[in-house]
């Protein structure tokens, strides 16, 4: 736990909010405001007025003596400016009634509101960020409230200033802020206009009350013109595109029975390791698919070409896992070595003007910032977390990326079965925005999520809903859901997208959905509801997502191709895609030595009775499966067989 620094002048404001109570657990979030000095490290701390206990939180490091509460920076969060705003959040229990505690301190002194740098208690403006990248063509947001509960309506307004008239306020122009509502931040929304300079304009917006100190936000243009050397930045990278085929793929699916009719279907290309970037084993590498990229491009016609890269390298990486752990460590360096040997030879290759003309989409880091809300009870993602080496490490190659014109940025948003439940939904979305937040760009630096990536969740259950109950028991009581709050993976995205709009995210904010293993057609798959009065019965016997558990993930038996790669599928998502391609395993069966960087995880192992993370059940894998990335003939047969829609 880092000490507070002692030559602030501190001065700060705290809103606590419940995100879900259910009568003995909750949730809730902590939003700091610092209204002092500038802060290289914070502890803030607070007494339950009840029996309530911490269980579990994130953003912060969380101890509690008693009723006495404390939650301290962690290395990657402890440097503030003076009116930043940041959000930490837990989960605790209770018994009896749940009151709120309602006084906070940082660094020793007590929180009220805070109008400025020594004026605690002063009523002022709270606006975060000050500083606003709007990509052309869409829109960003900026949050306001009040720093202390006023006694009549308070009325805010934003005004665009000279500057770049591209650059409009589109949205909460006219903000009301009562007793009630004043410490909810509500958002300002301001767009950027097509045009045809290759300028990246400002405007100064002038956000301003009767009686208070004004605050300017400067908006800049994220300017998607290229001045010829390029088609510039789109909303929807996958629109109007086709898909590039990694021909290192579909050779081996074409050598498979039936291969050849999905074949040259695109599929992602995964950079997992340092030696990937140059290619290993006969695997292309991140230029020469490029250059591989161009071929097909040139052959295309005046349709673009859209190529997907998984960014996957983060030291400690799947920290919950084996199988597919990296050759970083954190304690060994491997932050650094993420950003100058992984991170910038990727972004120099991908910015090299010839690729101007591609659509790169890069889906950034898999089963990351998920870990640090579920699992760190591990201590891998424990040391990820205190460390900050997931969120820094995410950020860096998010500005990296983002400065590309041509790159698209899609964070991993975990799937239904791992943050369906609203103790791990709220504070994943929170997670997602504060790291947003941390980048250059902000919010704008992330062009969308994506949800799914190599797992097995039915895209949609046609046969039930969350709100179906069965002889007056909700199904989400079953076993399988387990109080879920998500029965598919549709819903959950478009849900998960809602909240991130909340939190300050474009409403432009564009979904994926990993569609290439979860189809479960075939014979096991059901042809209609269950008849059955038993809600076990009724959601086993009616679900299309046939696996034993939905925690379990390594090459599922049973398993099927989904829904094709498409555009504009569903409301809010920019795709169906195949990014983990079909027929590369998940993991081995058995251990297998290697210099991959890869472990044994028993959850690939078909004889494994399974944890706490699926229910002691058996993990569903087939057997005889080799390491993770490796051709995998006999899931590829299955996948084919099985899929939905069948491969015609």
């Amino acid at each position: 736990m880092s000490a507070p620094s002692a030559q602030a002048a501190v001065a700060c404001s705290v809103a606590y909010s419940k995100t879900w109570d259910s009568g003995g657990g909750f949730g809730a979030n902590v939003t700091i405001t610092n209204t002092g000095d500038a802060l290289t490290s914070w502890r803030l701390t607070y007494t339950w007025p009840g029996n309530q206990q911490v269980t579990n939180g994130w953003s912060a490091d969380w101890s509690q003596s008693g009723q006495n509460v404390t939650a301290a920076s962690l290395g990657y969060n402890g440097t503030q400016a003076s009116g930043a705003q940041w959000t930490i959040g837990f989960n605790g229990s209770y018994s009896g009634t749940n009151t709120n505690p309602t006084g906070f301190a940082l660094n020793g002194v007590t929180c009220g509101g805070g109008g400025g740098p020594g004026n605690p208690g002063q009523q002022a403006l709270q606006v975060t960020p000050t500083s606003l990248s709007v990509p052309e063509g869409g829109s960003a947001t900026y949050a306001v409230r009040l720093a202390v509960q006023p006694t009549s309506n308070v009325t805010v307004t934003s005004t665009a200033g000279t500057g770049d008239s591209n650059l409009t306020v589109t949205g909460g122009a006219s903000l009301t802020f009562t007793s009630a509502n004043w410490n909810t931040a509500q958002n300002v929304t301001v767009s950027a206009a097509e045009d045809s300079d290759t300028t990246n304009g400002t405007r100064p917006i002038t956000v301003a009350s009767s009686g208070l100190t004004s605050v300017t936000v400067t908006a800049t243009e994220a300017d998607n013109d290229t001045g010829g050397g390029g088609p510039g930045h789109v909303d929807n990278p996958y629109a109007g595109a086709t898909g590039y085929v990694n021909s290192d793929w579909s050779a081996k699916a074409a050598a498979e029975p039936g291969g050849s009719a999905v074949a040259n279907t695109s599929t992602g290309v995964w950079i997992d390791r340092i030696a990937a970037i140059a290619g290993t084993g006969g695997a292309k590498g991140v230029r020469a698919h490029l250059d591989a990229a161009l071929t097909q491009d040139a052959a295309n016609g005046s349709a673009p070409l859209t190529i997907q890269f998984v960014i996957y390298n983060l030291p400690n990486r799947d920290c919950s896992a084996l199988a597919s752990n990296g050759e970083l460590l954190i304690s060994q360096n491997g932050l650094a070595r993420y950003k100058t040997e992984y991170i910038d030879p990727i972004a120099e290759i991908m910015a090299d003007p010839k690729y101007a003309a591609l659509r790169i989409v890069t889906v950034v880091e898999i089963d990351s910032l998920p870990n640090l809300v579920t699992n760190t009870n591990l201590a891998k993602c424990a040391e990820a977390q205190s460390s900050g080496a997931y969120v820094q490490g995410i950020q860096y190659a998010l500005n990296k990326l983002h400065a590309i014109p041509n790159v698209y940025t899609y964070l991993d948003a975990a799937h239904h079965g791992w943050i369906g439940w609203s103790s791990n939904f709220g504070p994943t979305a929170d997670l997602m925005a504060s790291t947003a937040r941390g980048t250059t760009a902000g919010y704008a630096s992330v062009d969308g999520f994506i949800t799914n990536t190599a797992n097995y969740s039915a895209l949609t259950e046609p046969y039930f809903t969350v709100s179906t109950t069965v002889n007056g028991t909700s199904v989400r009581q079953s076993k399988w859901l387990d109080w879920n709050d998500y029965v598919d993976e549709l819903t959950f995205a478009q849900a998960f997208r809602n909240a991130l709009v909340s939190k300050g995210f474009p409403s432009t904010i564009g979904m994926l959905i990993d569609t290439s293993r979860n189809g479960w057609g075939g014979s096991a798959r059901p042809t209609g509801p269950s008849t059955s009065t038993n809600v076990d019965e009724f959601v086993n016997q009616s679900r299309v997502d046939r696996r034993i558990h939905a925690g379990n993930w390594c090459n599922q038996s049973g398993a099927g191709l989904g829904e094709r790669p498409r555009p504009n599928p569903a409301p809010g998502l920019d795709a169906y895609v195949w990014i983990k391609p079909p027929g590369e395993s998940d993991g081995s069966s058995t251990a297998i030595d290697n210099d991959e960087g890869k472990g044994f995880d028993r959850m690939c192992d078909p004889t494994y009775t399974g944890n706490d993370r699926n229910g002691n059940n058996l993990t569903g894998a087939l057997p005889n499966a080799p390491l993770s990335g490796h051709w995998f003939s006999a899931q590829f047969r299955q996948l084919l067989q099985n899929a939905n829609p069948p491969v015609q």
